[in-house]
Parts: structure tokens; sequence; C-alpha cells
């Protein structure tokens, strides 16, 4: 190869460079905005309000306990989608990711007519066993994992599709029962996969707004979560939005800084 071929091989190719580097503004530069026009002389105060450090907490252990939910349904419903060949697959695939295109506030209204007191679930759940969840803590968390579980099926299925199954099949020559396979070999395997896709449900979950207000509805201290905060506060007091959106850009970005190297450098 020449000296001139090599130089040109070189070169930014600028018809890429230039949009890449305005998309990358404008996704850093909302975020930049919010931490310029952050209140910081009185950031201090302003968090240490007990209605922020309420609907921080909540926030977070709704967002938690609505991932354990999808790691325990989702990660054998990935599997099955993966290994298992069956009649109308493809429709089932499409019908888990049917939440991520879906707006959430519909997704809050198909809750309510399932799950509400008159839903078509909700209401034996109430006559059998005194069970109510719209309205509620309970009802926070399945909307989150409602939204959520698809951003951990997919992870998850593609890291079972990618992963090498002589090692499954190699096992099961050895006398291995299904469960001994996806637990000691499949698990380990995939293993990036589902952190990569509990991180990404958990961050999903923290900030989901539209299916929480219209299934648990706005109530301090049990449905009113940190988006559900901002929102309130921006109605009345702009920089109180502001300092609670700067808690829901550092926690999401603190976890997702801290495990991404579990997923992306991993064997």
């Amino acid at each position: 190869m020449s000296s001139s071929t090599r130089e040109r091989a070189g070169r930014l190719p600028w018809m890429l460079v230039v949009p890449a580097v305005a998309g990358l503004l404008f996704l850093v530069l909302p975020l930049a905005g919010l931490l310029i026009r952050a209140p910081w002389s009185t950031l201090g105060p302003r968090l240490a309000e007990p209605h922020v450090l309420e609907a921080l907490r909540l926030s977070v252990v709704c967002a938690s306990v609505a991932t354990l939910i999808c790691l325990v349904l989702g990660v054998p419903l990935a599997w099955l989608l993966a290994r298992v060949s069956f009649p109308g697959r493809r429709l089932v695939r499409a019908l888990v990711t049917v939440p991520l295109v879906l707006p959430p506030v519909v997704g809050g209204v198909a809750l309510l007519l399932v799950l509400g007191r008159r839903g078509l679930v909700g209401q034996w759940l109430e006559s059998a066993f005194g069970i109510t969840l719209p309205f509620t803590t309970a009802g926070v968390v399945i909307a989150e994992a409602f939204v959520a579980m698809p951003f951990l099926v997919i992870s998850v299925e593609g890291a079972l599709r990618g992963a090498d199954q002589r090692f499954e099949e190699a096992a099961a020559t050895l006398g291995a029962s299904r469960w001994i396979v996806f637990r000691r070999v499949t698990l380990p395997m995939i293993m990036p996969g589902v952190v990569a896709g509990a991180v990404l449900c958990w961050a999903r979950a923290l900030g989901e707004f539209g299916a929480t207000i219209t299934f648990a509805g706005n109530f301090p201290g049990t449905t009113r979560t940190m988006p559900l905060a901002v929102y309130l506060a921006l109605e009345t007091e702009p920089e109180a939005a502001i300092v609670l959106s700067l808690v829901l850009l550092a926690v999401s970005v603190i976890i997702l800084a801290s495990l991404r190297d579990r997923w992306v450098n991993s064997p």
C-alpha cells in the first residue's frame, strides 16, 4: 500500500464525524444545561428536605424490588425465547418488547384495566385475598417492572444466543439435568448480559413516570417517586425541580458507570 493510500485511509470520514459530534452535543447539552442552571448554593439544604429524601428512598426501593421481579421472571423468559423452539415464538418476542414502544401512560391504563379494582384480575385479587394494587407502593413496583422488564429480557436473550452451547451439551452428556446445566454452566456464561440487563432495567424503573402516575397515583410517602416529585416541583418551584433532576442524574450515572466494566470488559 502506497503512502498516499495509507494517508487517505487514515483520514477521518467527515461525513460521519460531523453528524456524530452533532449527536453527541444533542445528548450532552441538555445535561450540561441542568448542571449549569443548578442552584449549587442551596443544593445541600434542598437535598436534606424530608420530602426529597422520602421520594429518593421510595424511588430506590421500588426500582430495586422491580428489578428483582424482572430478574426472577425475565431471565427464564429470555431463556425460553433463546433456547426453545415453539409455535408463535416470534409473536411472543414481539409482545415482550411492546412496552419498549408503548407510551407509558397507555401501559398504566392497561394495568388499571387488568389489575384495578374492577379489572380482569384485580377484582378477583380483591374479593379472594383483599389485595388492592392501584395507588399503592406495590402498584409503583408493578408499573416499573412492566416498563423495565423488556430491557432485561432483550439483554439476556442476546447473551444466550451468543453463548457457546457446546459447554452446555458437554455438561448434559455427563448426566447433568437441565436445571443443573442452567445454574452451573449457562448462568455463569451469560452473567455479563444479566448484569447489563439488570442495570438497564433498574435505571429504567428509577426514571419511570407515565405508568406510575396512571396506575399508582401521586401520593407523598406512598407512590410519589422522584420523577413524580420533579413534575410536581416544576409547576411551583423550578429550582427544586432542577435539584431533584440532578439527584436522579447523579444516581443513574453513578450506577451505570460503576457497573459498566462488568459487562463491557468481561470475557
